[in-house]
């Protein structure tokens, strides 16, 4: 059954996998008129025109952007202040811009204060997404039951917030507001330091020459193989993050850093008791992930061999 409609037409800058979620979000549950989409590559352009991802697929995202109600940044967080200082002349008054970047702070500074007076710019970070990018890549079910955290900064129209959340929240979101810096240091402890853990453990395991490539590749068991799916991720958002959260990201990776030392003084001097009594603790924070329902208890993590 149809929603609301919540805006007539609704601009996404970047056909990748968050944005082509929302455009097929949007059509299955009917919350917007029409779709208008670009990229900056000219190949990914025609992948979504031929699919059918959006109704209207345009060369330029100043172009993109013209009479729309919604504007959806979900370019890597290092092109945000370019493309908004393209899109400003063009931004429709009353407009409201968003962005799906995983740093808030940097997007804040690089974009809020190219936005036209009247245009209500709302930052937001889907808390979603998979290994898999490209405009084939999406799929209407990605944000349900998933968080997509909302940062406003001072002076954000409280309308144009809460318009914005009932969209997400038709996607079969949980939405949350969060500070913007807050959002960062929690993003650092979640997502953006596992994931430089993962890309660190897959290029020591890479250059470890006595283990062979065949033999890491072949006995992979379920810990490595988690890793090599975590860092099959989009390389070019990965830097841009790296880059734009470096000092929250340093700060978590320290303190790794440190727990790792003490684990590796436990495992010397043979403390089998803190040991037990590190992984105790440390397993209640993965069944309170699948008690929120962020994830399942099913055999293999739910990711086992499809027939």
């Amino acid at each position: 059954m149809a929603e609301t409609v919540l805006y007539q037409r609704v601009a996404l800058i970047g056909l990748g996998h968050i944005a082509g979620s929302m455009a097929l979000a949007l059509r299955r549950k009917g919350l917007v008129g029409e779709i208008v989409g670009t990229a900056r590559s000219a190949e990914t352009r025609a992948v979504a025109a031929e699919i059918g991802l959006v109704d209207r697929v345009v060369e330029t995202a100043a172009e993109a952007v013209e009479g729309a109600d919604l504007v959806v940044l979900a370019v890597p967080v290092g092109a945000m202040g370019a493309v908004a200082a393209e899109i400003a002349p063009a931004l429709k008054p009353g407009a409201t811009v968003t962005d799906v970047g995983s740093v808030k702070r940097t997007v804040v500074e690089a974009v809020a204060p190219l936005m036209p007076e009247g245009v209500h710019f709302v930052p937001g970070h889907p808390l979603a997404g998979t290994e898999h990018s490209g405009p084939r890549s999406g799929f209407a079910e990605l944000f349900e039951n998933r968080w997509w955290l909302l940062t406003p900064i001072e002076g954000t129209d409280p309308e144009a917030t809460a318009r914005l959340r009932r969209l997400l929240e038709a996607f079969g979101a949980n939405v949350d507001e969060m500070d913007v810096d807050r959002h960062d240091l929690v993003l650092a402890v979640v997502s953006h330091t596992p994931h430089l853990i993962a890309y660190t453990m897959v290029g020591v395991a890479d250059h470890l020459r006595r283990v062979t490539h065949d033999e890491v590749i072949k006995y992979s068991a379920t810990g490595f193989r988690d890793f090599t799916r975590i860092a099959a991720s989009d390389p070019t958002m990965w830097r841009d993050v790296f880059l734009t959260n470096k000092d929250a990201v340093l700060d978590i990776l320290g303190r790794f850093t440190e727990e790792l030392f003490t684990l590796q003084r436990a495992i010397r001097m043979g403390d089998g008791e803190m040991l037990h009594a590190y992984f105790t603790e440390t397993r209640e924070i993965r069944r309170g992930i699948i008690q929120a329902g962020q994830d399942t208890d099913a055999p293999d993590f739910g990711r086992g061999k499809k027939p």
